[in-house]
């Protein structure tokens, strides 16, 4: 079965952690309403408290959670990979978006509409407890990613993003300038530069022309605080394993 507007080979639903693990029947009644979408970088998906037009479940993009408060630089509280959903928490309470949601690793992404979405949340038991599981492991994130701000150093701070998009990129190298990591961690470009700058010397990443380059992960986790390690722990308690690896063509 091919979903609407893809081509095969363009992507496989199963890279995200949520939709492999449905059973057959939730599966093909979710994928009868979904289409697969390129997100840029940088794509706006939601800005802050508005309307959830749509839901996205990543396949190879990651987007960033980002809050503001009294006009005061956006930071970024958590991000949202393949093994999530944006969205839909915020659906199932009529509530809007809990921040500006914005793309941050470009790739592709299925995406279905609010209307179909709720009508699936509300007739399919199974995939409404993935969306408050998600949730209840988005919720997790956010408090480690807070602390972690507070109390390390910018150099086991960068480590533990780099290693967060590496997890969801599937790829050692990935986009990103120094000017939008800088944005994400709310710090000057001069500090961040520093930070990834020590770990390039270690030889644990490379940087060149605005990718980054994954060269040594065991090294690169040695220099991460205990946050990453703490984040992926609960997701792996509050997710389900996937059970199936291919989808029906």
């Amino acid at each position: 079965m091919l979903l609407r507007n893809q081509r095969s080979g363009d992507a496989d639903p199963n890279e995200n952690r949520l939709l492999a693990s449905l059973e057959r029947e939730d599966y093909d009644a979710l994928m009868l309403q979904a289409k697969v979408v390129k997100l840029k970088f940088r794509m706006r998906l939601f800005r802050q408290d508005e309307i959830i037009d749509a839901v996205y479940f990543p396949l190879t993009c990651m987007v960033s959670l980002l809050v503001t408060t009294d006009g005061r630089p956006q930071v970024e509280v958590a991000t949202v990979g393949k093994e999530g959903v944006v969205g839909a928490s915020e659906l199932i309470q009529a509530q809007g978006a809990m921040g500006l949601n914005l793309v941050q690793l470009p790739g592709l992404a299925l995406r279905i509409e609010s209307s179909a979405c709720l009508k699936l949340l509300d007739t399919r038991p199974p995939i409404r407890k993935l969306a408050h599981q998600h949730f209840y492991a988005l919720t997790r994130q956010i408090p480690y990613g807070a602390a972690c701000n507070r109390i390390h150093s910018m150099e086991e701070r960068c480590a533990r993003w780099l290693l967060m998009t590496h997890d969801r990129a599937g790829q050692d190298t990935f986009p990103l300038t120094q000017d939008f990591l800088s944005h994400m961690l709310g710090v000057r470009r001069a500090t961040v530069n520093v930070a990834t700058g020590m770990l390039k010397k270690a030889g644990f990443i490379q940087y060149v022309r605005g990718k980054v380059t994954v060269v040594d992960r065991p090294g690169l986790e040695s220099s991460a605080c205990g946050c990453y390690r703490a984040i992926c722990r609960a997701y792996d308690s509050l997710l389900p394993k996937p059970e199936r690896t291919s989808t029906a063509c």
